[in-house]
């Protein structure tokens, strides 16, 4: 979550969650969760049909979920390749834990690795790494594309907009000091400032954010069992090249309006050469006279500021052939709402303005130029308070956050969008949203949460995120709720956070409003989530409450999500030390969910307070059902933290039913970090 726009202090670590490591009743496993060695050298052979994923895993495991956008993802560790697969690993600041799925593959020069299209395609987008330059600001290199052993292409590979580094919010300096020397860090366990002797911190210090992606339209459409080759040619002036996926997909011919205002006729330039922002102005404002629709035919235009739009319809042929792009620029002196650059952008008017209505944007890409992260910065894709409005179809690329909205506003939509590669988040509704929806949107490597809703000030009420695809978000979470009231979380698909978040997150934290009404979790799947808290010292659970700030105490649902291969727990409650009596979190009822595979347990409470669970199966779990460690007081009455059983909650693993007996209502089972067993693959229930 970006804290950014109202002045609010930046997002500081929380502190250890101390206590002591007790294990009273415990049933415990041994184990851990040791990387296993790089697969290296030889192609494999080319699998006999291609290996097609959705999130890394068999489409049948998620059918119903995430989004649907025509999309064929490959992992490139299942293709055939020369390369070396690299991973699987989800340790944090490693090129595989950023990896989808969790492993990829490293080309040398001359080595390759190739697809097999599993149906007819135009157009590629190749997700890669390649190093930072040694002073930090990025590289360029080539990639060779061919097809059917005919070389298509080149692909011009850059890590401009990767490679950050330090703490909170982060620099592309990997040269750079600690910024914050007086915050606790992991690798002294302690705070350098005020250490004596001041300890040694290597540099490049917590190298993360490693990963980009490129489009790319093949200019005719090929067959299914074609083969797309990515090669790393002699001349690359790069020690590595990481291949993560390729997607392929057939993209549509261009959307034509010849009734609308089209921006070429007010002087837009489509070679992007020129800028082109006041043509966009002169266009918007004819058509709102004219009641017309504005249309951007194909090409690329520079836009190097804010487009405010309000009552108006703007089309494009499609993101793969109208691209809005603009470089970050520096301004003159700093902005009233903090900011000190701007960039390409297409923003309501503020709140206090008014807001903006009847504002719909549909098919086109927003290409920014953000290669920092300020939080005081206007530099996002969308921004602003958009009521009656929505967004369709765009490819939002390298801005800071894909879409920041500032209520209060009400009735909007995003769906279809693609919202990749941001410094922070990919979607935020912020203050005051309300009766709005976020459906069957892909969002992949935010620099923070993926999707947002944050009741800061002002709470958000009957929103819904729906059918979306969160991959790989580097930071935080794949989907949280911060306070709000009456909101709705289902058929989403989250996989593979990397650090300090997890897939689901349902937080009393950064000032939010209180929890109110209800909030419903249903239908979800994770996958291999759980990241490791680097602050704290423990694994998250994949779906995890956070009592910071206030107690949780709404009416909290859920229903039917599915928790695949989570590296710690399935579902973790917690509150910080410091407040640890004085927040509880309770009235949260688990029903119809299973649990595939945990590294620890299904459960970890480690707040006060109470859920229920009804029909929970659970198979492949790691260690004893629940970790109940309550809020550290060990009372002779058992944990502060109580399970009701509902009936029907069935398997385990080597330690047993995972809700025995036993182990209710609130018998204390503390292992402060237990040990980890790395669990199966998950299979067809």
């Amino acid at each position: 979550m970006s804290r950014s726009f109202t002045g609010a202090a930046a997002r500081r670590p929380g502190l250890p969650l101390r206590g002591p490591a007790l294990v009273l009743a415990a049933v415990t496993a041994a184990g851990g969760l040791g990387a296993p060695a790089s697969a290296a050298g030889s192609a494999p052979a080319a699998p006999a049909a291609p290996a097609v994923t959705r999130a890394g895993l068999a489409p049948s495991l998620v059918a119903g979920r995430g989004a649907d956008l025509g999309l064929a993802e490959q992992e490139a560790e299942s293709a055939a390749t020369t390369g070396t697969v690299i991973g699987p690993d989800r340790t944090a600041y490693t090129l595989p834990a950023e990896a989808s799925g969790r492993s990829a593959v490293k080309l040398a020069k001359g080595e390759y690795v190739e697809f097999t299209l599993p149906s007819a395609a135009n157009a590629i987008t190749v997700r890669y790494s390649i190093p930072d330059a040694p002073g930090g600001g990025g590289t360029t290199a080539p990639l060779d594309v061919a097809v059917n052993g005919k070389k298509r292409t080149t692909m011009t590979l850059t890590s401009q907009y990767s490679w950050l580094y330090n703490q909170y919010p982060f620099t592309d300096d990997p040269r750079a000091d600690l910024l914050h020397p007086d915050w606790w860090i992991t690798e002294c366990a302690c705070v350098p400032s005020g250490t004596t002797p001041a300890p040694q911190i290597t540099k490049p210090f917590r190298a993360n954010h490693f990963y980009d992606e490129q489009r790319l339209l093949l200019g005719r459409t090929y067959k299914a069992g074609d083969r797309i080759r990515l090669s790393v040619p002699a001349r690359s002036a790069a020690a590595w090249t990481v291949v993560d996926l390729l997607e392929s997909q057939l993209v549509a011919e261009p959307h034509v309006n010849l009734a609308a205002a089209n921006v070429l006729a007010f002087g837009a330039d489509p070679t992007g050469r020129r800028e082109s922002a006041d043509a966009f102005d002169r266009a918007i404002a004819f058509a709102r006279r004219a009641r017309l629709k504005v249309y951007i035919p194909p090409g690329t235009y520079q836009v190097n500021r804010h487009i405010v739009v309000d009552d108006v319809t703007i089309e494009g042929a499609g993101s793969w052939y109208t691209v809005v792009k603009g470089r970050q620029v520096d301004l003159p002196a700093p902005a009233p709402d903090g900011s000190v650059h701007t960039g390409v952008g297409f923003y309501g008017r503020s709140a206090a303005e008014g807001g903006s209505r009847n504002v719909h944007l549909s098919g086109f890409a927003i290409e920014g130029d953000v290669r920092e992260r300020i939080d005081t910065d206007q530099v996002n894709g969308i921004g602003g308070s958009l009521s009656d409005s929505s967004v369709r179809g765009l490819y939002i690329h390298h801005t800071k956050v894909g879409m920041w909205f500032d209520g209060p506003m009400k009735n909007f939509t995003a769906t279809d969008n693609v919202i990749t590669d941001q410094i922070a988040d990919g979607l935020n509704f912020h203050t005051g949203v309300t009766d709005s929806v976020v459906r069957n949107n892909l969002i992949r490597n935010s620099g923070d949460d993926g999707l947002a809703m944050w009741a800061e000030k002002t709470s958000n009420a009957r929103n819904t995120f729906d059918h979306n695809t969160v991959q790989s978000p580097v930071l935080a979470n794949g989907i949280a709720v911060y306070g709000g009231t009456d909101n709705t979380v289902s058929n989403n698909l989250i996989a593979d956070p990397v650090r300090e978040g997890s897939a689901i997150h349902v937080g009393a934290r950064f000032g939010a409003e209180p929890f109110a009404g209800h909030l419903w979790i249903k239908d979800n799947t994770t996958v291999r989530a759980g990241t490791y808290e680097l602050n704290w010292r423990i694994g998250l659970g994949a779906i995890w409450f956070s009592a910071l700030d206030r107690s949780i105490d709404a009416d909290i649902r859920v229903t039917g999500d599915h928790y695949l291969d989570s590296t710690y727990n399935a579902i973790m409650l917690v509150t910080d030390w410091p407040v640890k009596d004085l927040y509880k979190i309770e009235n949260v009822r688990f029903k119809d969910v299973r649990v595939d595979g945990t590294g620890t347990s299904v459960v970890s409470a480690r707040a006060a307070g109470g859920a229920t669970f009804e029909n929970v199966d659970a198979r492949n779990v790691g260690a004893v059902g629940v970790n109940n460690c309550g809020s550290f007081h060990f009372t002779p009455s058992g944990s502060e933290f109580s399970l009701t059983d509902l009936g029907g909650n069935d398997g385990g693993g080597t330690a047993g039913p995972w809700l025995g007996s036993w182990l209710l209502p609130n018998t204390i089972t503390c292992d402060d970090r237990p040990p980890v067993v790395r669990p199966p693959a998950p299979s067809p229930w």
